[in-house]
């Protein structure tokens, strides 16, 4: 048997206009730029892939299920741009089909440098993705899949109002380095301080589920790449690939960016027929091979509800699903972004002292410019600005260079400095 996890991230950052030295407004954010990217992406893939998807969870009765992280920004910006879009997740969390998993609100490094806004950003996230789809997250997956053993621990011992577990587990990256000879195809655990597995508050384990990225790449990456020697990807041989899992694990992980459906790999490619036929593909393989019909999908929690960790994966330093690295050098392998990164959060003390010191105060005009600055900051927190500041080369780099909005890493460096020298500028006058 072969239990498929469908996880996908969505996301869309607050991408910053044009900001000088000679600006002084406290306007930081393209809004013409974040609404046509936000339509053009809701056009290509937020609309036809979310349709189809809702179309296999009633086709398949049950059978079929998907799991998303969807950050606070592009919620932001579907509540602005695009509104329709989160009805049509609200008609998929109806299905009971769909999970949403938890994360930073702002898609932010903040377990890096300030635990007390990671805690704020998960449960402003929590409680966002409640409202909108009437359920709380019960899975963790940290910003670009950003992980170690001691995230996993934190995470871990986070607790509900009634004490009981946060989070049930975490999804993260199968990295080769850390599974050695072993499978991302089986249910692990993070060490706890003494070497076993890590426990919740309740005494299980804290299971964690690894991306299997061979198999996630072959879709996300390689799909449309005609000198690959698999070219065409069909269903049917995916779906061999995906049932060969069996005698070899039990969980095939696939991991990806929703984008990949429309945006990253065009319609033209046959990305949506692709996934229109994933589902019954993977059905009938098994039926074909061993005489039964046991493949399925579940959803994270399903996972980490249904198996037991099978050992430890330990995990000493960061790593991410992010380049050939997979590590955190996207975005601190260079002084600038070191430097961006350390006085972005400087700036958070100061400013949670100052919200702290006029809590009291009875000049509603000072709260809410306020709370504007503290908006202001936390989207500046989002790691696609630092991101922008990577000066990879080769294959890497070509990746950052389409995304970046920036002519050079270094011109987006420059401008997000020039930002948040603004947003000091406005703490001290408040």
């Amino acid at each position: 048997m072969a239990s498929v996890v469908f996880y996908f991230e969505v996301h869309q950052p607050h991408r910053l206009k044009p900001y000088s030295v000679f600006h002084t407004d406290p306007f930081y954010f393209d809004e013409d730029k974040n609404g046509q990217i936000c339509r053009k992406v809701a056009e290509k893939c937020y609309r036809p892939a979310t349709k189809l998807i809702l179309d296999l969870v009633r086709r398949h009765e049950g059978n079929f299920r998907v799991s998303y992280a969807v950050t606070g920004t592009v919620i932001d910006q579907w509540k602005k741009f695009t509104p329709d879009v989160i009805d049509l997740f609200a008609e998929l969390a109806e299905t009971g089909c769909c999970e949403f998993i938890g994360e930073t609100d702002y898609h932010s490094l903040s377990f890096i440098y300030s635990k007390e806004e990671f805690v704020e950003q998960i449960d402003a996230h929590s409680k966002r993705i409640e409202d909108l789809f009437g359920r709380r997250p019960k899975v963790f997956r940290n910003t670009e899949l950003i992980y170690s053993n001691e995230l996993a621990r934190f995470v871990a011992g986070l607790k509900n109002p009634d004490g009981s577990p946060r989070f049930l587990g975490a999804i993260c990256e199968g990295v080769d380095r850390h599974l050695g000879f072993r499978s991302p195809n089986y249910l692990y655990a993070p060490p706890g301080e003494d070497g076993s597995p890590l426990l919740r508050p309740d005494g299980s384990p804290f299971g964690l589920l690894l991306k299997n990225y061979r198999l996630s790449d072959d879709i996300a990456f390689r799909f449309s790449n005609k000198g690959w020697g698999e070219w065409p990807l069909t269903t049917e041989k995916f779906a061999k690939w995906v049932h060969q899992i069996n005698g070899d694990g039990y969980l095939c992980n696939l991991f990806m960016d929703y984008e990949t459906f429309g945006e990253h790999q065009w319609s033209e490619t046959g990305i949506f027929d692709f996934l229109k036929h994933l589902p019954q593909a993977v059905f009938d393989v098994a039926k074909k091979h061993d005489g039964t019909t046991e493949n399925h999908f579940i959803t994270p929690s399903m996972a980490l509800e249904q198996f037991e960790p099978v050992g430890v994966y330990d995990v000493p330093e960061f790593i991410s699903w992010a380049d050939t690295e997979r590590d955190l050098t996207a975005w601190r392998g260079n002084a600038m972004q070191w430097n961006a990164l350390e006085e972005t959060y400087r700036v958070e003390r100061a400013l949670k002292d100052r919200l702290t010191e006029i809590k009291t105060s009875t000049d509603s005009d000072r709260k809410k410019n306020a709370a504007y600055i503290l908006e202001d900051w936390r989207k500046l927190t989002t790691s696609d600005h630092f991101y922008y500041m990577c000066t990879k080369y080769w294959a890497d780099g070509d990746v950052h260079k389409y995304f970046s909005p920036y002519d050079s890493p270094y011109d987006g460096y420059i401008n997000f400095m020039n930002v948040l020298d603004n947003v000091r500028a406005r703490l001290t006058q408040l």
